[in-house]
C-alpha cells in the first residue's frame, strides 16, 4: 500500500508553505502530494487566505522531481471542462508527467456564491461531472475532429494539442463516499476511486459495490485503483498527542464550532493516537484492499507530525 500526503491549504497556507510541505513529503518517501481545491477557508476561521490549486501545483511541479501531484478533488463547477483539460495538460508537461487529477461535483455553496460562481442542484452538477469525465477522455485520447454531445457541454471538431505527457492520459480519480452514481461514473471513466469521510467498514462496503459496477460494464475490477482519504492526528507519545489534539480543537473552535463534538464525530474514522495505535488503524484500512492511503493533514504547519507519520507508517504497515 502506498502513502500520499493530502493537505488542506485553504486553512491559510501560502504558496511557500505548500511548497515546503511538498518537498518534505518527497524527501520522506510519500508517493504523492495532494491538495484540496477550495476557495473558502475551513475548518476553522472562514477568513483565512486561500490559493488556486492548479496554479500552486504548477509551481510545485517545477520545484520537485519525483513526487506525484494532484487534487482531491477539483469541483466541476470551478472550471469549464475544456479549459480544465488544458490546465491539467499544461501542469502535466511542467511536471514531466507526474500529475493526477481528482474530480468531483462540488459541495461547498458559499465558496461559489462569494466568487459569483454558479452552484446548481446536485443532479445538474452530477450531469456536468459526467460530461467532464467524457470530455477529458475525448480530448486526451481521441484524434482531432472528435465531437461530443453531452448533457450540458458540447464539443465540435476538437483540436487539442499537445496531448498530455502521460499516455493515454493522467490518472483520473473520482472521489466520493460510495454513493451509487459516483461508483457508476468511476467504473466507466476513472483510473482510481477515492473514498472520503469513511471508516474501514464503509470503505470495504464501497469496494464490493464498485466491483459490481465494474462487472456490469465488463470491466475487470482489478483495473481500478482504490484509495481512501483519512484524517490523521498522531503523536510520539500521549503527551505529544495531547498537545496536537489541543491545537486542532483550538483551530476548529475559532470558528464557533463545538470543537470537541466535531473531533468526536471524526475520530472513529481517522487515524488517531500514538504510533502503535496509528499502525493498528492503518492496518484496518489496508485490510480493505486499499492500494493507497491518503493522509489528510489538518495541522499542516506541524511538520513534525508529517515526519512522525512517515517514520512510523510508511514501510511499516
Amino acid at each position: 500500500m502506498d502513502f500520499a500526503l493530502m493537505t488542506e491549504p485553504q486553512q491559510g497556507l501560502s504558496y511557500a508553505e505548500q511548497l515546503e510541505m511538498a518537498r518534505l513529503a518527497e524527501r520522506l518517501g510519500f508517493e504523492a502530494f495532494f491538495r484540496s481545491d477550495h476557495y473558502r477557508s475551513f475548518p476553522g476561521p472562514a477568513d483565512k487566505p486561500t490559493t488556486d490549486a492548479w496554479t500552486v501545483l504548477a509551481g510545485i511541479a517545477r520545484e520537485t522531481t519525483t513526487i506525484r501531484l494532484g487534487t482531491l478533488v477539483s469541483p466541476v463547477t470551478f472550471r469549464h471542462p475544456g479549459s480544465f483539460a488544458k490546465v491539467v495538460t499544461t501542469v502535466d508537461e511542467m511536471s514531466g508527467g507526474r500529475v493526477e487529477v481528482g474530480v468531483g461535483a462540488g459541495w461547498n455553496d458559499p465558496e461559489h456564491s462569494q466568487l459569483g460562481l454558479r452552484f446548481p442542484e446536485i443532479g445538474e452538477r452530477a450531469d456536468l461531472l459526467e460530461d467532464e469525465l467524457a470530455i477529458l477522455h475525448g480530448l486526451w485520447e481521441e484524434p482531432d475532429g472528435w465531437s461530443f454531445e453531452g448533457k450540458q457541454v458540447h464539443v465540435q471538431s476538437a483540436s487539442f494539442n499537445p496531448k498530455p505527457v502521460q499516455r493515454p492520459h493522467p490518472p483520473i480519480i473520482v472521489g466520493g463516499e460510495g454513493r451509487p452514481r459516483s461508483l457508476r461514473l468511476a467504473a466507466r471513466y476513472a483510473d482510481e476511486y477515492n473514498m472520503s469521510n469513511s471508516g474501514p467498514e464503509r470503505v470495504a462496503e464501497a469496494w464490493a459495490a464498485l466491483d459490481v459496477e465494474c462487472r456490469k460494464i465488463g470491466r475487470d475490477p482489478v483495473t481500478i485503483r482504490r484509495s481512501a482519504m483519512v484524517g490523521f492526528l498522531i503523536g510520539a507519545d500521549e503527551a505529544e498527542l495531547g498537545r496536537r489534539v489541543k491545537a486542532l480543537l483550538a483551530m476548529v473552535g475559532e470558528a464557533g464550532t463545538d470543537a470537541a463534538a466535531w473531533l468526536d464525530e471524526h475520530r472513529p474514522r481517522w487515524i488517531v493516537g500514538t504510533p502503535d495505535q496509528a499502525r493498528a488503524m492503518t492496518a484496518r484500512f489496508a485490510a480493505t484492499g486499499l492500494d493507497r492511503l491518503m493522509l489528510q493533514d489538518l495541522l499542516p504547519r506541524d511538520l513534525g507530525m508529517i515526519e512522525l507519520a512517515a517514520r512510523e507508517l510508511i514501510g511499516r504497515v
